[in-house]
């Protein structure tokens, strides 16, 4: 069964970094079959993009984020991480981990349970 493993969250006060990781467990599919996402949900509000990055490396960020996050992979250690830098009070979430295994029948997604980030002014 497969599943995804967030870490890294917690309270910070702002201006601080925080890196968030994402491994997944169980999975047959090939590495580079893998697309990352990390999305966020502020308490009271819908769930929205922050990351994606493709299974060829590329990267797109939301716009209040861009400059300060980065998303990379690990495709050894079938993991994704979002570097968070100058964080504010804004940035303050459950930031979520998905992960999409291309499959030219279907594809398959995956979620992580939510990783909390709090930040204090």
């Amino acid at each position: 069964q497969v599943r995804l493993v967030e870490s890294g969250g917690g309270s910070v006060q702002a201006g601080d970094s925080l890196r968030l990781s994402c491994t997944v467990f169980g999975s047959d599919f090939s590495p580079n079959a893998l697309v990352w996402g990390w999305y966020r949900q502020p308490l009271g509000k819908s769930r929205g993009l922050v990351a994606t990055i493709s299974n060829s490396g590329g990267a797109k960020y939301a716009d209040s984020v861009k400059g300060r996050f980065t998303i990379f992979r690990d495709n050894a250690k079938t993991t994704a991480y979002l570097q968070m830098a100058n964080l504010e009070p804004e940035d303050t979430a459950d930031y979520y981990c998905k992960m999409t295994a291309i499959n030219p029948i279907r594809d398959h997604e995956y979620w992580g349970q939510g990783i909390e980030v709090t930040v204090s002014s």
